[in-house]
């Protein structure tokens, strides 16, 4: 059945293949800064970050010797930072082994820090030409559909299955175009979320889930574990035309980024205004900030926020705290987007 897929994807491919950035010039540095920005990020979202990052690191060594904060602040608003991470790890290995240039062998890419089967896939046939799969969400939902396959798409075993199942199918004059036609059709006509748009799929005479009305049905998969709920006390604290900062620990949850200080919990305002005079501050106003919440794939923080204004101090830093003034919270600091909600009052007159 899948061998029926192979011609019609192609052809539909070359005609109805969007114009992406990372398209144009396929270098392995850009298929894997792509292939990595884009995984769970909409491309839409991808283009302006894949700009950015490059014109700052335009090739491999450049990613490779990238200071961390400058690294994390390119990377801020995409989320996940730990990817980010992995990257300049998996740089400076291919710096000291492969002389500054991804390897030409999907073993070798599989073995560097964040790079799975899908990237490895990714990069060894789009800018390489070496026929191997890149199974991704968008490629398990189509060929689910296509063959309708009840397993648990969320299971290794499956992805495991479907790639060696696209390997024996795989053309190998243009596995990259086959690859990208399958991903292309799970994100434009397979879709995720509403009805597929079977009426434009090319290989739609062969797919069982549209021959037998079941294409709703798929993929399947097992229920998520529920995510833990933290409730969190945000505090927006001016001192002059600064405002307060911290720096998570190195490991954890947003590992080495700065955030707005918070508290476990929903403080009163009686309890914020005591953990600020336990800092040796000398509060003059306080209100709230407001209500906010920010997902995470394994926790979801559930925010009240409040805008504290201190008298002024030239003290930069205060326990561990430091005062940055508005510009640097913009371009220096990495900020991630949990306290995007926050952001407002420190960018604004309040």
């Amino acid at each position: 059945m899948l061998e029926q897929i192979r011609e019609p994807l192609l052809s539909w491919y070359k005609e109805n293949k969007r114009s992406l950035p990372w398209r144009e010039d396929p270098t392995p540095y850009h298929v894997w800064i792509s292939e990595i920005m884009l995984q769970q990020t909409r491309v839409e979202a991808v283009k302006e970050y894949y700009a950015r990052f490059l014109f700052a690191l335009p090739e491999l060594k450049d990613l490779a010797e990238c200071p961390e904060e400058r690294l994390l602040k390119l990377w801020e608003g995409l989320g996940y930072y730990n990817r980010v991470k992995n990257m300049q790890k998996a740089a400076r290995e291919v710096m000291e082994q492969y002389d500054g240039r991804l390897p030409a062998d999907y073993e070798k890419l599989l073995k560097l820090p964040g790079i799975g089967s899908y990237t490895a896939g990714a990069v060894a046939s789009i800018a390489y030409g070496i026929p191997r799969p890149a199974v991704d969400g968008n490629v398990l939902r189509v060929i689910t559909r296509i063959t309708e396959n009840p397993e648990d798409i969320l299971k290794q075993s499956m992805k495991k299955k479907t790639e060696e199942a696209l390997l024996e199918i795989m053309p190998k004059d243009c596995p990259g175009d086959f690859n990208q036609s399958l991903m292309e059709l799970g994100a434009t006509v397979c879709v995720p979320n509403g009805m597929a748009k079977c009426q434009c799929c090319p290989v739609a005479r062969v797919c069982q889930a549209y021959a037998h009305g079941t294409v709703m049905e798929y993929p399947k998969k097992a229920a998520k574990k529920q995510r833990k709920i933290e409730e969190r006390t945000v505090l927006v604290i001016q001192n002059g035309q600064e405002f307060a900062i911290s720096k998570r620990p190195p490991k954890g949850l947003l590992a080495g980024l700065y955030e707005l200080p918070n508290k476990e919990g929903y403080l009163t305002e009686e309890e914020i205004l005591s953990f600020v005079k336990g800092l040796h501050l000398i509060p003059l106003h306080i209100r709230e900030a407001g209500e906010a919440k920010h997902i995470f794939s394994h926790v979801e923080w559930r925010m009240k926020g409040y805008f504290i204004k201190v008298a002024a101090t030239e003290e930069k830093k205060v326990g561990s705290l430091i005062f940055v003034d508005r510009k640097e919270s913009r371009g220096k600091y990495p900020i991630p987007s949990a306290f995007s909600a926050y952001r407002k009052f420190i960018e604004e007159d309040f």
